[in-house]
């Protein structure tokens, strides 16, 4: 592993019970970060930080991430709790299932859109202003590589990373001389729990596409998201970082 530092900051992961969001705040702590768990299942989050506590400083909040007042106070929580927030990986997510946009029903299609676009808003919308009084922030957003190809069956989720990936785009011009950068990363699938949602034929069309012919390793994602969350990552704000085993190359 290469060594990525990012001492003496103190990180917000979403979604960081377990798969991408679990990787990445390991990766977070083993290069120096303070990390912040927040998840809606409080199990999962309570043997995550457990496990992770042999990695460094490690805090959890049970948080609904479409829900304004859970996310105020958990991040006044965490503000209190380490003095301050320099990095925010913005990570849950949620497929939906599969299914044809005629056959997917209304309430799950909001559903996925508020999980995965509107609840990254709403934390950012939370978390800038205490960026910002410090004057240096990163914020890293995980979207899909669905969201620039658009796959067949997944309309839902789709489109709610392209509309991620287009306010990453926008956050990112807002805060471009503020010391805040704003990036997000667009990963091929990961064999992680979001598979129990999805059809097999799905999963298989999603391999097919990939040229390097093998799904993304959660830390593979954790090792671009630590760059992107460190002082090296200096110049690039409202970017997409490709992750796709050659899948996309735009």
């Amino acid at each position: 592993m290469n060594s990525i530092d990012i001492n003496g900051r103190v990180a917000i992961v979403t979604g960081g019970a377990r798969g991408i969001g679990y990787a990445a705040a390991e990766r977070l702590l083993r290069s120096g970060a303070t990390v912040a768990l927040w998840d809606i299942d409080g199990d999962k989050l309570g043997s995550a930080r457990e496990a992770l506590r042999a990695h460094g400083t490690v805090s959890a909040d049970v948080v609904e991430l479409t829900d304004e007042a859970s996310i105020a106070a958990a991040t006044r929580a965490v503000a209190e709790r380490h003095g301050k927030i320099d990095i925010l990986v913005n990570n849950a997510g949620i497929t939906g299932g599969n299914g044809r946009l005629w056959e997917l029903e209304p309430a799950i299609w909001r559903r996925v859109v508020e999980v995965n676009l509107v609840a990254p808003f709403l934390v950012c919308r939370a978390v800038v202003p205490v960026m910002l009084q410090n004057g240096w922030g990163r914020i890293v957003n995980v979207a899909s590589i669905a969201g620039k190809d658009g796959n067949p069956n997944a309309s839902h989720y789709s489109a709610s990373k392209a509309g991620l990936i287009g306010l990453t785009k926008s956050l990112g011009k807002e805060l471009a001389t503020s010391g805040i950068l704003v990036n997000c990363v667009t990963p091929a699938a990961a064999k992680t729990d979001i598979f129990d949602q999805m059809k097999q034929e799905h999963i298989d069309f999603m391999l097919s596409k990939i040229p390097m012919g093998r799904f993304v390793q959660v830390e593979e994602i954790a090792a671009m998201i630590a760059w992107l969350a460190s002082e090296d990552c200096s110049f690039s704000t409202g970017a997409v970082f490709d992750i796709s085993g050659g899948r996309a190359v735009y």
